[in-house]
Protein backbone atom coordinates (compact mmCIF):
# COMPACT_ATOMS: atom_id res chain seq x y z
CA UNK A 1 0.00 0.00 0.00
CA UNK A 2 1.39 3.42 -0.97
CA UNK A 3 2.26 5.79 1.86
CA UNK A 4 -0.32 8.53 2.38
CA UNK A 5 0.85 12.02 1.46
CA UNK A 6 1.53 14.23 4.49
CA UNK A 7 -0.34 17.18 2.92
CA UNK A 8 -3.56 17.13 0.91
CA UNK A 9 -5.17 20.25 -0.53
CA UNK A 10 -8.26 19.06 -2.44
CA UNK A 11 -10.44 20.84 0.13
CA UNK A 12 -10.37 24.59 0.77
CA UNK A 13 -8.36 23.76 3.89
CA UNK A 14 -5.21 21.65 3.62
CA UNK A 15 -4.78 18.41 5.48
CA UNK A 16 -1.53 17.50 7.24
CA UNK A 17 -1.07 13.89 8.31
CA UNK A 18 1.40 13.44 11.15
CA UNK A 19 1.21 9.68 10.73
CA UNK A 20 3.11 10.00 7.45
CA UNK A 21 6.70 10.84 6.70
CA UNK A 22 7.05 14.56 6.25
CA UNK A 23 3.92 15.38 8.22
CA UNK A 24 5.74 17.10 11.06
CA UNK A 25 7.85 19.04 8.58
CA UNK A 26 4.68 20.25 6.86
CA UNK A 27 3.27 21.41 10.19
CA UNK A 28 6.50 23.22 11.04
CA UNK A 29 6.38 24.94 7.66
CA UNK A 30 2.87 26.18 8.46
CA UNK A 31 4.02 27.41 11.87
CA UNK A 32 6.86 29.36 10.28
CA UNK A 33 4.37 30.93 7.90
CA UNK A 34 2.16 32.00 10.79
CA UNK A 35 5.08 33.52 12.67
CA UNK A 36 6.50 35.36 9.65
CA UNK A 37 3.26 36.73 8.26
CA UNK A 38 3.46 39.74 10.57
CA UNK A 39 5.39 41.92 8.11
CA UNK A 40 4.02 40.73 4.79
CA UNK A 41 2.88 43.63 2.61
CA UNK A 42 0.93 43.31 -0.62
CA UNK A 43 2.29 44.76 -3.89
CA UNK A 44 -0.36 47.48 -3.65
CA UNK A 45 0.80 48.26 -0.14
CA UNK A 46 4.40 48.54 -1.24
CA UNK A 47 3.41 50.89 -4.02
CA UNK A 48 1.41 52.99 -1.56
CA UNK A 49 4.52 53.33 0.58
CA UNK A 50 6.48 54.64 -2.41
CA UNK A 51 3.66 57.06 -3.26
CA UNK A 52 3.59 58.49 0.29
CA UNK A 53 7.29 58.43 1.22
CA UNK A 54 8.99 58.50 -2.15
CA UNK A 55 10.97 55.33 -1.46
CA UNK A 56 10.31 51.61 -0.79
CA UNK A 57 10.51 51.62 3.00
CA UNK A 58 9.90 48.51 5.09
CA UNK A 59 6.88 48.57 7.42
CA UNK A 60 9.18 49.20 10.39
CA UNK A 61 10.83 52.10 8.60
CA UNK A 62 7.42 53.54 7.75
CA UNK A 63 6.34 53.35 11.39
CA UNK A 64 9.58 54.90 12.64
CA UNK A 65 9.22 57.79 10.19
CA UNK A 66 5.60 58.44 11.18
CA UNK A 67 6.17 58.17 14.92
CA UNK A 68 9.18 60.49 14.91
CA UNK A 69 7.35 63.03 12.77
CA UNK A 70 4.43 63.02 15.20
CA UNK A 71 6.79 63.24 18.18
CA UNK A 72 8.38 66.38 16.73
CA UNK A 73 5.54 68.02 14.78
CA UNK A 74 2.52 66.93 16.80
CA UNK A 75 -0.91 67.53 15.35
CA UNK A 76 0.49 68.86 12.07
CA UNK A 77 2.06 65.48 11.33
CA UNK A 78 -1.05 63.57 12.42
CA UNK A 79 -3.20 65.59 10.02
CA UNK A 80 -0.72 65.27 7.15
CA UNK A 81 -0.45 61.49 7.47
CA UNK A 82 -4.23 61.22 7.75
CA UNK A 83 -4.45 63.07 4.45
CA UNK A 84 -1.76 61.13 2.59
CA UNK A 85 -2.33 57.64 3.99
CA UNK A 86 -6.05 57.59 4.80
CA UNK A 87 -6.88 60.10 2.06
CA UNK A 88 -9.12 61.97 4.45
CA UNK A 89 -9.19 65.72 4.97
CA UNK A 90 -9.20 66.21 8.73
CA UNK A 91 -8.33 69.54 10.32
CA UNK A 92 -7.38 70.74 13.78
CA UNK A 93 -11.04 71.70 14.23
CA UNK A 94 -12.46 68.36 13.08
CA UNK A 95 -10.00 65.78 14.41
CA UNK A 96 -12.11 65.43 17.56
CA UNK A 97 -15.55 63.95 17.07
CA UNK A 98 -17.85 66.58 18.62
CA UNK A 99 -20.14 65.71 21.51
CA UNK A 100 -23.14 66.49 19.30
CA UNK A 101 -22.08 63.81 16.81
CA UNK A 102 -21.73 61.23 19.57
CA UNK A 103 -25.17 62.10 20.92
CA UNK A 104 -26.71 62.06 17.44
CA UNK A 105 -25.29 58.61 16.67
CA UNK A 106 -26.64 57.34 19.99
CA UNK A 107 -30.09 58.68 19.13
CA UNK A 108 -30.04 57.21 15.61
CA UNK A 109 -28.96 53.62 16.21
CA UNK A 110 -31.44 50.84 16.71
CA UNK A 111 -32.79 50.50 20.27
CA UNK A 112 -32.05 46.77 20.16
CA UNK A 113 -28.39 47.53 19.43
CA UNK A 114 -28.12 49.75 22.52
CA UNK A 115 -29.92 47.13 24.58
CA UNK A 116 -27.35 44.53 23.49
CA UNK A 117 -24.49 46.92 24.32
CA UNK A 118 -25.91 47.40 27.81
CA UNK A 119 -26.28 43.67 28.40
CA UNK A 120 -22.74 42.96 27.22
CA UNK A 121 -21.38 45.83 29.29
CA UNK A 122 -23.00 44.32 32.37
CA UNK A 123 -21.49 40.90 31.66
CA UNK A 124 -18.03 42.37 31.12
CA UNK A 125 -18.28 44.51 34.27
CA UNK A 126 -19.39 41.54 36.35
CA UNK A 127 -16.47 39.39 35.25
CA UNK A 128 -13.85 42.14 35.44
CA UNK A 129 -14.96 43.24 38.90
CA UNK A 130 -14.71 39.65 40.11
CA UNK A 131 -11.06 39.36 39.05
CA UNK A 132 -9.98 42.89 39.98
CA UNK A 133 -6.93 42.96 42.24
CA UNK A 134 -7.53 44.35 45.73
CA UNK A 135 -5.12 45.93 48.19
CA UNK A 136 -3.42 43.37 50.43
CA UNK A 137 -2.06 44.09 53.92
CA UNK A 138 0.30 41.86 55.91
CA UNK A 139 0.50 42.74 59.60
CA UNK A 140 3.92 42.51 61.24
CA UNK A 141 4.61 41.24 64.80
CA UNK A 142 5.88 44.61 65.97
CA UNK A 143 2.73 46.47 65.00
CA UNK A 144 3.77 47.68 61.54
CA UNK A 145 2.51 46.48 58.20
CA UNK A 146 3.38 45.69 54.60
CA UNK A 147 0.85 46.62 51.98
CA UNK A 148 0.43 46.18 48.25
CA UNK A 149 -1.84 48.84 46.84
CA UNK A 150 -3.37 49.13 43.38
CA UNK A 151 -4.13 52.45 41.70
CA UNK A 152 -5.66 53.00 38.23
CA UNK A 153 -3.67 54.60 35.43
CA UNK A 154 -4.49 58.24 34.76
CA UNK A 155 -5.13 58.01 31.00
CA UNK A 156 -5.58 55.13 28.57
CA UNK A 157 -5.75 55.16 24.79
CA UNK A 158 -7.86 52.67 22.83
CA UNK A 159 -7.31 51.77 19.17
CA UNK A 160 -10.45 50.79 17.28
CA UNK A 161 -9.92 49.34 13.78
CA UNK A 162 -11.96 50.70 10.89
CA UNK A 163 -10.67 49.15 7.69
CA UNK A 164 -12.89 46.27 6.60
CA UNK A 165 -15.56 46.26 9.32
CA UNK A 166 -16.87 48.23 12.31
CA UNK A 167 -15.91 47.01 15.77
CA UNK A 168 -18.07 48.36 18.60
CA UNK A 169 -17.16 45.11 20.39
CA UNK A 170 -13.58 46.35 20.68
CA UNK A 171 -14.83 49.30 22.71
CA UNK A 172 -16.72 47.03 25.08
CA UNK A 173 -13.71 44.74 25.54
CA UNK A 174 -11.21 47.53 26.20
CA UNK A 175 -13.05 50.53 27.61
CA UNK A 176 -15.16 48.62 30.13
CA UNK A 177 -12.21 46.81 31.79
CA UNK A 178 -10.41 50.17 32.05
CA UNK A 179 -13.48 51.74 33.64
CA UNK A 180 -13.79 48.85 36.11
CA UNK A 181 -10.18 49.50 37.09
CA UNK A 182 -11.10 53.14 37.73
CA UNK A 183 -9.25 54.86 34.86
CA UNK A 184 -10.66 58.42 34.83
CA UNK A 185 -9.76 59.41 31.25
CA UNK A 186 -10.02 57.27 28.12
CA UNK A 187 -9.08 58.39 24.60
CA UNK A 188 -10.42 56.46 21.60
CA UNK A 189 -8.89 56.67 18.14
CA UNK A 190 -10.51 55.29 15.00
CA UNK A 191 -9.62 55.97 11.36
CA UNK A 192 -11.87 58.45 9.51
CA UNK A 193 -13.69 55.75 7.54
CA UNK A 194 -17.25 54.46 7.35
CA UNK A 195 -16.22 51.63 9.68
CA UNK A 196 -14.21 53.83 12.05
CA UNK A 197 -14.90 57.25 13.47
CA UNK A 198 -17.65 57.87 10.90
CA UNK A 199 -19.56 54.76 11.98
CA UNK A 200 -22.70 55.44 13.99
CA UNK A 201 -22.52 52.15 15.90
CA UNK A 202 -18.97 52.88 17.00
CA UNK A 203 -19.87 56.44 18.02
CA UNK A 204 -23.08 55.35 19.74
CA UNK A 205 -21.12 52.81 21.78
CA UNK A 206 -18.66 55.52 22.83
CA UNK A 207 -21.58 57.66 23.96
CA UNK A 208 -23.19 54.76 25.83
CA UNK A 209 -19.93 54.01 27.63
CA UNK A 210 -19.29 57.66 28.51
CA UNK A 211 -16.23 58.13 26.28
CA UNK A 212 -16.01 61.79 25.33
CA UNK A 213 -12.61 62.01 23.59
CA UNK A 214 -12.78 60.33 20.19
CA UNK A 215 -10.20 61.21 17.55
CA UNK A 216 -10.66 60.81 13.81
CA UNK A 217 -7.28 59.22 13.28
CA UNK A 218 -5.94 55.72 12.75
CA UNK A 219 -2.78 53.84 11.95
CA UNK A 220 0.66 54.58 13.31
CA UNK A 221 -0.03 58.32 13.48
CA UNK A 222 -2.89 57.75 15.92
CA UNK A 223 -0.73 55.52 18.13
CA UNK A 224 2.02 58.13 18.14
CA UNK A 225 -0.47 60.90 18.90
CA UNK A 226 -1.62 59.10 22.02
CA UNK A 227 1.92 58.16 23.05
CA UNK A 228 3.44 61.62 22.66
CA UNK A 229 0.44 63.94 22.82
CA UNK A 230 -0.11 67.10 20.84
CA UNK A 231 -1.67 70.50 21.26
CA UNK A 232 -4.78 69.94 23.36
CA UNK A 233 -4.19 66.21 23.92
CA UNK A 234 -2.29 64.96 26.96
CA UNK A 235 -0.25 61.83 26.33
CA UNK A 236 -1.72 58.61 27.67
CA UNK A 237 -0.10 56.10 29.99
CA UNK A 238 -1.15 52.94 28.14
CA UNK A 239 -2.34 52.07 24.62
CA UNK A 240 -4.54 49.03 24.04
CA UNK A 241 -6.64 47.55 21.28
CA UNK A 242 -6.12 45.80 17.95
CA UNK A 243 -5.13 47.14 14.56
CA UNK A 244 -3.32 46.36 11.35
CA UNK A 245 0.40 45.70 10.89
CA UNK A 246 1.31 49.38 11.17
CA UNK A 247 -0.67 49.83 14.38
CA UNK A 248 1.05 46.79 15.89
CA UNK A 249 4.51 48.01 14.90
CA UNK A 250 3.73 51.52 16.17
CA UNK A 251 2.70 50.12 19.55
CA UNK A 252 5.98 48.24 19.64
CA UNK A 253 7.88 51.43 18.72
CA UNK A 254 6.33 53.63 21.43
CA UNK A 255 6.58 50.97 24.14
CA UNK A 256 8.70 52.40 26.92
CA UNK A 257 7.26 55.87 26.46
CA UNK A 258 3.90 54.27 27.27
CA UNK A 259 2.70 50.83 28.26
CA UNK A 260 0.91 48.63 25.72
CA UNK A 261 -1.31 45.57 25.98
CA UNK A 262 0.48 43.47 23.34
CA UNK A 263 1.81 43.45 19.80
CA UNK A 264 -1.04 41.54 18.25
CA UNK A 265 -0.95 39.67 14.99
CA UNK A 266 -3.76 38.11 12.94
CA UNK A 267 -6.52 36.23 14.72
CA UNK A 268 -6.07 32.50 15.26
CA UNK A 269 -7.83 29.42 16.54
CA UNK A 270 -6.64 25.92 17.38
CA UNK A 271 -9.34 23.30 17.84
CA UNK A 272 -8.55 20.08 19.73
CA UNK A 273 -11.11 17.37 19.12
CA UNK A 274 -11.44 13.62 19.54
CA UNK A 275 -13.87 11.21 17.91
CA UNK A 276 -16.90 12.76 19.66
CA UNK A 277 -16.24 16.20 18.18
CA UNK A 278 -19.03 17.85 16.21
CA UNK A 279 -17.81 18.46 12.63
CA UNK A 280 -20.41 21.17 11.95
CA UNK A 281 -19.58 23.36 14.95
CA UNK A 282 -15.84 22.79 14.49
CA UNK A 283 -16.07 23.84 10.84
CA UNK A 284 -18.12 26.87 11.83
CA UNK A 285 -15.49 27.95 14.37
CA UNK A 286 -12.64 27.49 11.89
CA UNK A 287 -14.46 29.64 9.34
CA UNK A 288 -15.28 32.28 11.96
CA UNK A 289 -11.59 32.96 12.55
CA UNK A 290 -10.55 32.60 8.91
CA UNK A 291 -13.02 35.29 7.86
CA UNK A 292 -10.88 37.88 9.66
CA UNK A 293 -8.58 37.55 6.63
CA UNK A 294 -5.89 37.02 7.56
CA UNK A 295 -6.87 34.53 10.21
CA UNK A 296 -5.36 31.19 11.12
CA UNK A 297 -7.59 28.16 11.70
CA UNK A 298 -6.16 24.77 12.70
CA UNK A 299 -7.85 21.54 13.79
CA UNK A 300 -5.85 18.93 15.70
CA UNK A 301 -7.46 15.50 15.88
CA UNK A 302 -6.47 11.85 15.89
CA UNK A 303 -9.84 10.88 14.40
CA UNK A 304 -9.66 10.26 10.65
CA UNK A 305 -13.46 10.23 10.25
CA UNK A 306 -13.76 13.55 12.08
CA UNK A 307 -11.02 15.11 9.94
CA UNK A 308 -12.86 14.08 6.77
CA UNK A 309 -16.22 15.28 8.09
CA UNK A 310 -14.80 18.67 9.12
CA UNK A 311 -13.16 19.17 5.70
CA UNK A 312 -16.48 18.44 3.99
CA UNK A 313 -18.35 20.76 6.37
CA UNK A 314 -15.84 23.57 5.77
CA UNK A 315 -16.31 23.34 2.00
CA UNK A 316 -20.08 23.18 2.28
CA UNK A 317 -20.33 26.13 4.67
CA UNK A 318 -17.75 28.18 2.79
CA UNK A 319 -19.84 27.98 -0.38
CA UNK A 320 -22.61 30.07 1.18
CA UNK A 321 -20.48 32.40 3.34
CA UNK A 322 -20.77 36.14 2.73
CA UNK A 323 -16.99 36.72 2.96
CA UNK A 324 -16.21 33.48 1.14
CA UNK A 325 -13.38 34.77 -1.05
CA UNK A 326 -11.44 36.34 1.80
CA UNK A 327 -12.13 33.38 4.07
CA UNK A 328 -10.95 30.88 1.45
CA UNK A 329 -7.72 32.82 1.04
CA UNK A 330 -7.09 32.63 4.81
CA UNK A 331 -7.79 28.90 4.88
CA UNK A 332 -5.53 28.19 1.96
CA UNK A 333 -2.64 30.19 3.42
CA UNK A 334 -3.00 29.72 7.16
CA UNK A 335 -5.45 26.89 7.78
CA UNK A 336 -5.00 23.16 8.28
CA UNK A 337 -6.67 20.00 9.46
CA UNK A 338 -3.90 18.11 11.23
CA UNK A 339 -4.38 14.38 11.74
CA UNK A 340 -2.30 13.39 14.77
CA UNK A 341 -1.16 10.03 16.08
CA UNK A 342 -3.15 10.27 19.33
CA UNK A 343 -5.39 12.51 21.43
CA UNK A 344 -2.38 13.13 23.65
CA UNK A 345 -0.36 14.40 20.69
CA UNK A 346 -3.22 16.70 19.72
CA UNK A 347 -3.14 18.31 23.16
CA UNK A 348 0.66 18.50 23.18
CA UNK A 349 0.70 20.27 19.81
CA UNK A 350 -1.95 22.72 20.99
CA UNK A 351 0.28 23.51 23.95
CA UNK A 352 3.20 24.15 21.59
CA UNK A 353 1.17 26.40 19.31
CA UNK A 354 -0.04 28.52 22.28
CA UNK A 355 -2.87 29.93 20.20
CA UNK A 356 -4.95 33.03 20.81
CA UNK A 357 -8.14 30.92 20.92
CA UNK A 358 -8.15 27.29 22.02
CA UNK A 359 -11.38 25.39 21.38
CA UNK A 360 -11.73 21.96 22.97
CA UNK A 361 -14.40 19.55 21.72
CA UNK A 362 -13.51 16.26 23.37
CA UNK A 363 -15.20 13.67 25.54
CA UNK A 364 -13.88 15.45 28.67
CA UNK A 365 -12.91 19.05 27.83
CA UNK A 366 -11.79 19.88 31.36
CA UNK A 367 -9.44 16.90 31.42
CA UNK A 368 -8.02 17.92 28.05
CA UNK A 369 -7.52 21.50 29.22
CA UNK A 370 -5.63 20.25 32.27
CA UNK A 371 -2.90 19.01 29.93
CA UNK A 372 -2.60 22.31 28.02
CA UNK A 373 -0.91 25.23 29.77
CA UNK A 374 -0.59 27.73 26.95
CA UNK A 375 -3.53 29.50 25.32
CA UNK A 376 -4.86 33.05 25.23
CA UNK A 377 -8.39 31.89 26.04
CA UNK A 378 -9.95 28.43 26.19
CA UNK A 379 -13.45 27.53 25.02
CA UNK A 380 -14.74 24.24 26.37
CA UNK A 381 -17.36 21.99 24.85
CA UNK A 382 -19.75 22.30 21.91
CA UNK A 383 -21.69 25.26 23.32
CA UNK A 384 -18.74 27.64 23.87
CA UNK A 385 -17.99 29.20 20.48
CA UNK A 386 -15.16 31.68 20.22
CA UNK A 387 -17.75 34.23 19.08
CA UNK A 388 -19.16 34.21 22.63
CA UNK A 389 -15.79 35.42 23.90
CA UNK A 390 -15.48 37.91 21.04
CA UNK A 391 -18.78 39.59 21.79
CA UNK A 392 -20.54 38.86 25.03
CA UNK A 393 -19.23 36.47 27.68
CA UNK A 394 -17.17 38.81 29.89
CA UNK A 395 -13.41 38.21 29.49
CA UNK A 396 -11.81 40.65 27.04
CA UNK A 397 -11.31 39.49 23.47
CA UNK A 398 -7.94 41.28 23.32
CA UNK A 399 -5.68 38.22 23.53
CA UNK A 400 -2.06 37.23 22.85
CA UNK A 401 -1.35 35.93 19.34
CA UNK A 402 1.50 34.32 17.43
CA UNK A 403 2.45 31.89 20.19
CA UNK A 404 2.93 34.66 22.77
CA UNK A 405 0.38 32.99 25.06
CA UNK A 406 3.42 31.11 26.34
CA UNK A 407 4.16 34.21 28.45
CA UNK A 408 1.42 36.79 27.84
CA UNK A 409 -2.16 37.06 29.06
CA UNK A 410 -5.35 38.51 27.66
CA UNK A 411 -6.32 42.05 28.56
CA UNK A 412 -8.19 42.52 31.83
CA UNK A 413 -9.04 45.26 34.30
CA UNK A 414 -5.84 44.42 36.17
CA UNK A 415 -3.72 45.64 33.24
CA UNK A 416 -4.99 49.15 33.97
CA UNK A 417 -3.79 49.09 37.58
CA UNK A 418 -0.39 50.26 38.75
CA UNK A 419 0.69 48.39 41.85
CA UNK A 420 3.13 49.54 44.48
CA UNK A 421 4.24 48.39 47.89
CA UNK A 422 3.88 50.36 51.12
CA UNK A 423 6.23 49.58 54.02
CA UNK A 424 5.28 50.92 57.44
CA UNK A 425 7.55 49.62 60.23
CA UNK A 426 7.59 50.22 63.94
CA UNK A 427 10.85 50.43 65.91
CA UNK A 428 10.29 46.83 67.01
CA UNK A 429 9.81 45.66 63.41
CA UNK A 430 13.02 47.36 62.28
CA UNK A 431 14.95 45.95 65.20
CA UNK A 432 13.78 42.43 64.31
CA UNK A 433 15.21 42.65 60.78
CA UNK A 434 18.14 45.04 61.39
CA UNK A 435 20.82 42.36 61.66
CA UNK A 436 19.78 40.82 58.33
CA UNK A 437 19.79 44.21 56.61
CA UNK A 438 23.22 45.07 57.99
CA UNK A 439 24.73 41.71 57.05
CA UNK A 440 23.49 41.87 53.45
CA UNK A 441 24.54 45.52 53.11
CA UNK A 442 28.06 44.69 54.31
CA UNK A 443 28.21 41.72 51.95
CA UNK A 444 27.38 43.97 49.03
CA UNK A 445 29.72 46.72 50.18
CA UNK A 446 26.92 49.26 50.59
CA UNK A 447 27.85 50.57 54.00
CA UNK A 448 25.60 53.62 53.78
CA UNK A 449 22.68 51.22 53.65
CA UNK A 450 23.84 49.60 56.92
CA UNK A 451 24.36 52.98 58.55
CA UNK A 452 20.89 54.17 57.55
CA UNK A 453 19.57 51.37 59.79
CA UNK A 454 22.05 52.07 62.57
CA UNK A 455 21.03 55.73 62.57
CA UNK A 456 17.58 54.69 63.75
CA UNK A 457 18.83 52.52 66.60
CA UNK A 458 19.28 55.43 68.99
CA UNK A 459 15.82 56.93 68.45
Amino acid sequence: MAEQAPVETSSAIRRIDLRSAGGREALESLRRTLISQGELVSPAGRQRTVDVFGEPLTPRQVVERICEDVRHDGLTAVLEYTRTIDRAEVTADTIRVPAAALAAAHAEVEPEFLAAVRRVRQRVETFQQAILAKDVTVDLPGGGSLRQRYLPLDRVGVCVPGGAAAYPSTLLMTVVPAQVAGVPEIVVVAPPTKFGSENRHVLATCQELGVTTVLRAGGAQAVAAMAYGFEGLTRVDMIVGPGNLFVALAKEYVYGDVAIDSIAGPSEIVVVADNVGNPETIAADLLAQAEHSPGSAILLTASEPLAEAVAAAVDRRLAVLERAELTRDSLERFGAIVVTTSDEQSAALADELAAEHLSIDTRDPEATLATIRHAGAAFLGPFSPVAAGDYAAGPSHVLPTGGTARFAAGLSANHFLRSGSVISLTQADLAEMAADIQLLADTEGLTAHRRSVEARGSR
